[in-house]
């Protein structure tokens, strides 16, 4: 681990003595005689630069410039507070030490020695002495830098101990017995490989009894996460779903849904037999989902729809279960505490499906709009629930998930009870390199980490939305380029403001009508959607246009994978991971998109591999594609059309439940779209993109949905290639819908 993390030595351009800088050397060569690297840096002079000191060092050696103690040049002073303060916001425990002459507590401004671990002055200590005090701090540091788990996992893989046990690897060397499994090892490699251990090691722990280890850095995570509780999964936040659904919501309870709902939570429908009400989001004719209006929270409003739904009986039913999306799959956030307040008492459990904002914890633009956070207000009698995957904007492995709780004042979580919905839902052979990144990951958010983290990624995030509005307002009047969604007022110069990225009524940009309640939601300005020309937030078809579909296919083409793809947008995603290189990578991808489709390229030139797998386009060129399908989309008002089938209230002919139970039992027909209109569906019919159900099992069919299907099937069929598909249609090319038999 020290070869991996050396000391280093910062001379941030400093002109000391002669005999100073033999000092100097004479502690690196310390250094190295001991065993331990050491990284010479000789100019450091930005933010970014002070940032990698803290992620890739044991300790840090500043060497002070002379003329910062005797006063006659502030500069000096000013670049040694400034790296203390960076530094220190970055990372609270990495060892910085000023080395110098005559460095003294009279000297050195107490701003700076509150944050150091010591002084080296040249020429008093021998240099030995000087390097074993540091490397004893970067030890320290060092021994405590991993969180439980992982520092367990880390010593059981180098222990080097026989594996007698499951998985039948034995720790890689099964692999080595076969060619193809010899590429298989050197690929991933050999700590990975004794990492993935069994249940059996009982220094581990046990992820499904939430004991040693594993328990250490669970409550060691719910402190980060300012959490009564909080429960690692290694299956994703759909199974964290399914989890806190199980062990609270029974068959016959009445449940409060977001309608845009992840299928997990559809899925948990269909598993515990709940009578669902949904809470109906809106959407602008864009396909970007909105929120739900405030007035759909209201308790009155609620219990009217209780006593007014066919499959309740008891009107003076208490909801189990409210889950909502956290943020939507298009990044808009409720005001959480809010709601809190409002439904506290009136439902059992508030459930928030934050799968898309982890990161909402560690930084003040997000206050109250995440659903855990014990420097809020407790609420009185509601259990408070949050469901996260730390591998969508956080550090964590696929799959990588976990469960928040928060006590209410009066009612505590059953830890008993949830954890036999835990075991029903969790793997008896969890994959430990998940647990260790949920472990790694929660560790990188602790302290000043975690703000300094979501800061640099709201940093990104915002300078790329300014990049693009830039481009566009530079070219000549009359040429055309891609714009971002969102507040006009957050792409000024100036610093991040919570204020611009409230929704309000009256706003022209978001596109939602009037049913936006002020200040009851904000924009994650982290969910970047990146609009392509040709269609309005209204609804309004330009005379020519991008398809995002096309521009989606041209990125992954030259190495550009986006997180989601409207008709006229792309979903882009920024997360701790994203760094400068890769956003001007992609807007220098977008420029060369624009060359091509200003010359009229031909795919076979531009999209080559594309091409070869279709070679129906070969031959064809990129803005004539693009003319042509922007037509086909104007000609259907296939942007309206996709936008009303969600506005559709379904009616619910029987329970999600008994529509699976009637299609495990067979008694379903396969009908085909001409006659589907009126049949009740016992699938999901989910269309992608976007990725949201249409009808959930038990419901009809509408008319408007069945002009959706005929629609998407004469695209499919016009452009190959480019067209989503909607799952629930049958897999054999039939495109039918397996129904309730009649």
């Amino acid at each position: 681990m020290s070869a991996a993390f050396p000391i280093a030595i910062v001379t941030n351009s400093v002109t000391p003595a002669p005999e100073t800088w033999q000092a100097l050397d004479a502690l690196e060569e310390a250094f190295i005689a001991s065993g331990t690297a050491v990284e010479r840096i000789h100019a450091v002079d930005d933010a970014t630069s002070y940032g990698r000191l803290t992620t890739d060092n044991s300790a840090v050696v500043y060497v002070v410039d002379p003329r910062a103690l005797r006063g006659d040049d502030e500069a000096p002073m000013l670049a040694l507070r400034e790296f203390v303060r960076v530094v220190r916001g970055q990372n609270e425990r990495l060892p910085i030490y000023l080395f110098g002459e005559q460095l003294t507590a009279r000297r050195i401004p107490v701003d700076v020695l509150s944050e150091i671990e010591g002084v080296v002055n040249a020429h008093e200590d021998t240099p030995q002495f000087a390097a074993r005090s540091i490397q004893r701090e970067a030890a320290n540091y060092l021994a405590k830098m991993a969180p439980p788990f992982f520092k367990a996992l880390i010593h059981y893989a180098d222990d080097g101990a026989y594996s007698w046990h499951s998985p039948g690897h034995s720790g890689g060397t099964a692999f080595l017995k076969s060619p193809v499994g010899t590429l298989f090892h050197n690929f991933f490699g050999e700590n990975l490989l004794r990492s993935d251990v069994s249940s059996s090691v009982k220094e581990l722990g046990q992820l499904l009894d939430h004991s040693g280890p594993v328990a250490d850095s669970e409550v060691r995570a719910s402190e980060t996460f300012r959490a009564d509780h909080l429960f690692f999964v290694t299956n994703g936040t759909s199974t964290s779903n399914k989890i806190v659904w199980n062990s609270c919501v029974g068959a016959g309870d009445v449940v409060l849904v977001d309608r845009n709902c992840h299928k997990s939570i559809l899925h948990s429908l269909m598993l515990t037999g709940a009578v669902p009400i949904y809470l109906q989001p809106t959407r602008n004719r864009a396909g970007i989902i909105g929120p739900i209006p405030r007035s759909e929270f209201d308790p009155a409003e609620i219990r009217r729809r209780i006593e007014a739904h066919p499959f309740i009986e008891d009107g003076d039913a208490t909801p189990r279960i409210l889950t909502l999306t956290q943020s939507t799959y298009d990044g808009i956030l409720y005001d959480a505490d809010e709601i809190k307040r409002t439904l506290d008492g009136h439902v059992t459990a508030l459930h928030f499906d934050e799968a898309w904002v982890p990161h909402a914890a560690f930084h003040e633009l997000y206050a109250g709009m995440h659903a855990v956070d014990d420097r809020r207000e407790r609420t009185t009698d509601s259990l408070v629930y949050a469901t996260q995957s730390t591998h969508k904007l956080l550090a964590g492995l696929s799959q990588a998930s976990q469960i928040l709780v928060q006590d209410s004042e009066t009612r505590h979580l059953d830890r008993d009870i949830f954890n036999e919905s835990y075991l029903m839902h969790t793997s008896t052979s969890p994959q430990y390199a998940i647990i260790a990144s949920c472990d790694v990951s929660a560790e990188m958010m602790r302290g000043v980490g975690g703000r300094a983290l979501v800061e640099d990624a709201l940093t990104e995030a915002l300078e790329f939305r300014r990049a693009i509005s830039r481009i566009g307002r530079e070219l000549p009047e009359g040429d055309w380029w891609f714009d971002v969604w969102g507040p006009e007022s957050a792409l000024s110069d100036g610093a991040l403001q919570r204020e611009d990225w409230l929704l309000r009524p009256g706003d022209d940009w978001h596109g939602f009508d009037g049913s936006v309640d002020d200040g009851f939601t904000m924009l994650d300005p982290l969910k970047v959607t990146l609009t392509t020309p040709g269609l309005s937030v209204n609804g309004e078809f330009a005379d020519r246009g991008i398809p995002g579909p096309v521009l989606a296919k041209y990125l992954a083409e030259h190495g550009i994978v986006v997180e989601k793809i409207g008709l006229y947008s792309l979903f882009v995603l920024f997360t701790i991971g994203v760094t400068k290189g890769r956003w001007n990578t992609l807007i220098a991808e977008l420029h060369r998109f624009k060359r091509a489709y200003d010359q009229n390229a031909g795919l076979r030139l531009v999209m080559p591999r594309f091409v070869a797998e279709h070679p129906e386009y070969r031959g064809r060129r990129l803005r004539d594609l693009c003319d042509e399908m922007h037509a086909a989309y104007r000609e259907h008002d296939f942007a309206n059309l996709s936008t009303d089938i969600y506005l559709d209230d379904p009616e619910m002919t029987m329970l999600p439940a008994d529509a699976w139970a009637a299609m495990i039992d067979g008694e379903v027909e396969h009908v085909p779209i001409a006659e589907l209109a009126g049949r009740t569906t016992a699938v999901l019919l989910t269309p992608y993109p976007p990725g949201i159900p249409l009808v959930v099992p038990g419901e009809r069919v509408s008319e408007l949905i069945v002009e959706y299907l005929r629609v998407e099937s004469l695209l499919v069929d016009e452009f190959p290639g480019f067209s989503g598909d909607t799952h629930g249609l049958a897999s054999d090319g039939t495109r039918t819908v397996a129904c309730i038999r009649e």
